[in-house]
């Protein structure tokens, strides 16, 4: 048995429910995507895609495949940094800017804008959850994701 399936199937499976866990934000509790959200809502979708196509790889490729993956939560990490920095600076802003209009020209956008259609402003102030921001939560996320991949990448065979 190869020892990245596990690994890879769990951590595209995280990678989903994150992804639901943000529809059901956006839909039930009415909390629109800004432009960076959506561009996390990508990362976190990429990882999942990597993750799912490697798990059912040879080994080798599959470390490949996990290394990807790692650096596609490691881009989501910069891009929710840049989030947070953005809320804890309100005069900087992403909002309703060229980001967000191209955003939503990407055929992915028009394919699926419930789920990739940027609407909302990146400054908006949601309750926290559990003390964490949303942005704060997508970052501790990509950095756990990130450390799974890394180790499943570069682990050594026995």
């Amino acid at each position: 048995m190869k020892k990245s399936k596990p690994v890879l199937l769990a951590v595209a499976f995280v990678s989903m429910a994150l992804l639901a866990v943000a529809l059901y934000l956006q839909h039930v509790e009415k909390m629109q995507p800004c432009p960076l959200c959506v561009i996390q809502r990508y990362a976190f979708a990429v990882v999942a895609i990597i993750c799912l196509i490697a798990a059912f790889c040879k080994e080798a490729t599959a470390r490949v495949g996990a290394a990807l993956a790692a650096l596609a939560s490691l881009a989501g990490a910069g891009v929710a940094g840049w989030h947070i920095y953005i809320k804890a600076n309100p005069t900087v802003s992403c909002g309703i800017d060229p980001l967000e209009t191209s955003l939503n020209t990407i055929p992915t956008a028009k394919l699926l804008p419930f789920l990739f259609q940027a609407d909302g402003l990146c400054t908006t102030a949601y309750a926290p959850i559990m003390g964490l921001s949303l942005p704060q939560w997508a970052l501790v996320w990509f950095i756990v994701i990130a450390l799974f991949l890394l180790r499943t990448a570069f682990q050594k065979k026995y």
